[in-house]
């Protein structure tokens, strides 16, 4: 596939804003490795485009703690089968068959870092928003319940930054959820890291690579 490349926040917002303003509802996927800024780049985005856009987060379908006990998948949240991908996809599905005025709003869940706990009902998806942007890690793997999502997506677009800075982002922000500074740097370079190989092989499936220097990057 041949990628375009977008080099700037502002140049996301141009793009999204054409997907918005195509008639009908569409849903535009942000992807990329841990830290790499795909909920930045989705927050600005959505910010910009007003009511023309919702954020939607895969991370909202994310196992309550007490399941991820039950199943003895703790230590690995955050890889692929710590999901519900099968509601996630359900999701996308009502949300694509949803667009006219008058139809029932749809509410999708958020996840709370605060809280480390996915909020049922906490996002309202309006009838009348044409554009659902969507972010996750995994929105492209071509394999297993989440393979199902690329084909539900108009558009789909990979986020990456310098690795130094993706790196110390995790740090930083497990540090700023309680962690140790020991452990956030175990959990970015280990957990984290096993999630972002797994990532980075679906790179090439995206229609956009956002590729953004440091400066953009931060802003």
């Amino acid at each position: 596939m041949v990628q375009e490349v977008v080099e700037s926040v502002e140049g996301c917002v141009a793009r999204a804003g054409v997907l918005a303003r195509g008639g009908g509802r569409r849903v535009l996927g942000i992807t990329g490795a841990p830290g790499a800024g795909k909920s930045t780049v989705a927050r600005r985005v959505v910010a910009a485009l007003g009511d023309l856009a919702v954020y939607v987060p895969m991370d909202g379908f994310h196992l309550a703690q007490v399941e991820l006990a039950r199943l003895g998948r703790t230590a690995r949240k955050g890889a692929p089968d710590t999901f519900d991908a099968d509601g996630y996809v359900a999701l996308l599905r009502r949300v694509r068959d949803v667009g006219n005025v008058g139809d029932a709003t749809v509410y999708a869940p958020e996840f709370r870092r605060d809280l480390e706990e996915p909020i049922v009902g906490a996002i309202a998806v309006e009838a009348s928003t044409p554009l659902v942007v969507t972010e996750g890690n995994y929105l492209l793997l071509g394999e297993g319940p989440f393979g199902a999502v690329a084909a539900l997506l108009d558009e789909s677009w990979y986020v990456e930054v310098p690795e130094d800075l993706r790196m110390n982002r995790l740090v930083e922000r497990h540090r700023a959820y309680g962690k140790t500074p020991a452990a956030a740097r175990e959990w970015a370079y280990g957990s984290d890291q096993r999630n972002a190989v797994l990532v980075e092989g679906a790179r090439e499936r995206a229609g956009v690579l956002v590729s953004l220097a440091e400066g953009q990057a931060s802003r």
